[in-house]
């Protein structure tokens, strides 16, 4: 199930760049659609939760310590990777941008093998080879150029920053319900591009009302449904895992710009979509091994699911 809701969350992701080129399209502008975009999703994730109380329930006191790294994971990690990213995205092509940021799941899986939370095991490194060799045959296979030193050093930065957001997420993911942690990331950023839009006036209500539909898209499918996804699946399966299945999110987002923008894809670009899935075959079956990582919240992790994953409330299970 985990490697599943990790797939899941890179589909939603992967279509929020046709969303957002239609929203483009219709006059709305970065800076108001990053704004739109996060407190269209609070709001929702809000009235979910008061709807349904039970998302929320944790089983255990509910520690603020916990409380402020989700708000902190979206005010400042979830809004200064995509101010990396926006930023750079305006002195270089998005392809070669894209093969930067995805440099992260390499990172993370250093990262978490260097904290002693993940161990890697041959069919992981293969999985992570797969996948990375997928991801670049389906950039390059688009086309690069574009190339900017400054661009680059932007997207490094936002590879970095999302590196460490999930790496710091993985520490709360078992003491928050995916649904209440969402919410409280997605308040976070919402509160940093509000303070950004009033300090600045960067924001521009203007656009065309078609607009507005491309905008509940981003939020509802490639926010709300993306990161409750992740969550999930990253509480089932380590950062590790869950950060190579992200790959497949660009092998989503050529496919849908070559059938709904009539992009055509390339021999290249099929051959790494290829890569990709099979490594998400690879995962799958070692997640079947059932073997306990070296850290103690790792070997919880496992025994939850071995449990059925039934220790926690909330949305994915």
């Amino acid at each position: 199930m985990g490697p599943a809701l990790c797939l899941l969350s890179a589909a939603c992701f992967g279509a929020m760049a046709i969303f957002g080129k239609f929203a483009y399209a219709a006059g709305v502008t970065p800076a108001t659609a990053l704004l739109v975009r996060f407190t269209m999703a609070a709001v929702i994730l809000a009235v979910l939760l008061a709807l349904r109380p039970a998302l929320r329930r944790t089983g255990q006191a509910l520690r603020r310590r916990a409380v402020l790294i989700a708000l902190g994971l979206g005010a400042i990690g979830y809004a200064a990777q995509a101010g990396f990213y926006f930023a750079a995205l305006e002195v270089m092509d998005a392809a070669p941008l894209s093969l930067i940021l995805y440099t992260y799941p390499v990172l993370v899986t250093v990262g978490a093998v260097l904290l002693g939370r993940d161990r890697l095991t041959s069919r992981r490194t293969a999985a992570l080879v797969a996948a990375s060799g997928g991801t670049l045959l389906v950039l390059l296979g688009a086309g690069g150029g574009g190339f900017r030193p400054l661009g680059a050093l932007l997207g490094l930065g936002s590879a970095i920053t999302y590196t460490v957001y999930i790496l710091v997420a993985d520490t709360i993911v078992d003491e928050l319900p995916p649904v209440l942690l969402t919410t409280l990331v997605m308040t976070g950023a919402a509160g940093t591009f509000g303070a950004r839009a009033l300090l600045t006036g960067d924001l521009g209500l203007g656009f065309r009302p078609v607009g507005w539909w491309w905008l509940a898209c981003i939020a509802v499918v490639s926010t709300v449904m993306a990161v409750l996804a992740f969550f999930a699946g990253l509480r089932r399966t380590g950062p590790s895992t869950a950060a190579i299945l992200s790959t497949f999110e660009p092998v989503i987002t050529a496919g849908l710009a070559a059938v709904v923008l009539g992009e055509s894809l390339t021999t290249v670009q099929l051959a790494g979509g290829g890569l990709v899935l099979a490594s998400a075959v690879v995962l799958q079956m070692a997640s079947n091994d059932r073997r306990s990582p070296p850290s103690d919240s790792g070997y919880r992790r496992v025994r939850a699911v071995l449990a059925g994953g039934r220790r926690h409330n909330g949305a994915g299970n």
